[in-house]
């Protein structure tokens, strides 16, 4: 007798819900990042100036500032007079990824997530269940490291080689040797260690992790009293291991953990509707008695 096949991930949101229902973040996810290129790509595309700059820091309709918290963080250890608008475009910028959450930058804003969910996508369709075991502690130093090498050189040095920046202008500008940095982060994440990048190394995650510790806006298992443990959440989260603790313990059902990106990954592929979004200070929902006739 052969084994009972495991539906595929996502197969009973598919059947319950439809298919809009089960890729809709996704899919809001992947147009608002297009959306962002094509607001820097209107000036030198169409000669439309809507944003000037880039991601690191811009000029949203010739009044708007906007500033990287990461990048703030090494021009002041490099020792920069910093201007009033970077300040300024540092403190919206906060402000707002304290609301929505901060490492929701990783998810609908920065670009290299579109490459590391493919390099997740192409993991589970090619069977890749192993992989090396990394701490998160190495995306702290790396942090550290790109500030120390600010302070000592008196530059932006890990701009030079920041997937993030070379990925946005290449993707702006022609790739060049970004395919190098692109392609590196892709494999890595691939062979070597599941959702590496993102949730293992990047010290602008990490930064904006730091912010997601007093986020308003959270993931809430709300109706956790109806999951059936089919695992799917686990599986296309990208940090895997934060869902837990409000799926199955018996405290809060927010996610409380600074390293969610509010990517909504596990809201889409459930088919009981146990996640939604909500705020830190939400509360379980009450179990509903079951009044129908029992045969």
């Amino acid at each position: 007798m052969s084994a009972t096949r495991r539906p595929a991930i996502g197969a009973e949101a598919l059947a319950a819900k439809g298919w809009w229902r089960t890729q809709r973040f996704l899919l809001l996810r992947r147009l608002t990042q297009a959306a962002v290129l094509l607001l820097f790509l209107s000036g030198p595309g169409w000669g439309v100036w809507i944003a000037k700059g880039n991601l690191a820091s811009s000029l949203t309709l010739g009044v708007l500032p906007l500033t990287d918290p990461f990048l703030l963080l090494q021009s002041l250890a490099a020792g920069h007079t910093l201007a009033t608008t970077a300040l300024v475009g540092a403190a919206i910028v906060g402000v707002f990824y304290l609301l929505v959450g901060g490492r929701a930058y990783c998810a609908w804003v920065c670009p290299m997530n579109v490459v590391t969910d493919t390099a997740a996508w192409a993991r589970r369709r090619l069977g890749l269940r192993s992989g090396a075991r990394l701490s998160r502690g190495w995306r702290w130093a790396l942090l550290a490291t790109a500030l120390a090498s600010a302070a000592a050189t008196g530059t932006l040095a890990w701009e030079l080689v920041n997937p993030v920046t070379a990925l946005q202008r290449g993707l702006l500008f022609g790739m060049g040797a970004a395919w190098a940095l692109v392609a590196g982060v892709f494999l890595f994440d691939l062979f070597v260690v599941p959702h590496g990048w993102c949730g293992h190394l990047c010290p602008m995650g990490a930064t904006y992790a730091l912010l997601n510790r007093f986020a308003l806006l959270r993931m809430v298992a709300r109706r956790r009293e109806a999951c059936h443990d089919c695992a799917d959440c686990y599986a296309v989260c990208p940090e895997p291991l934060i869902l837990k603790p409000a799926l199955k313990g018996r405290g809060t059902p927010v996610v409380t953990s600074m390293h969610c990106t509010q990517c909504a990954r596990c809201l889409d592929v459930c088919s009981k509707d146990v996640f939604t979004f909500g705020t830190r200070f939400a509360a379980p929902s009450e179990p509903q008695n079951d009044t129908r006739p029992r045969n």
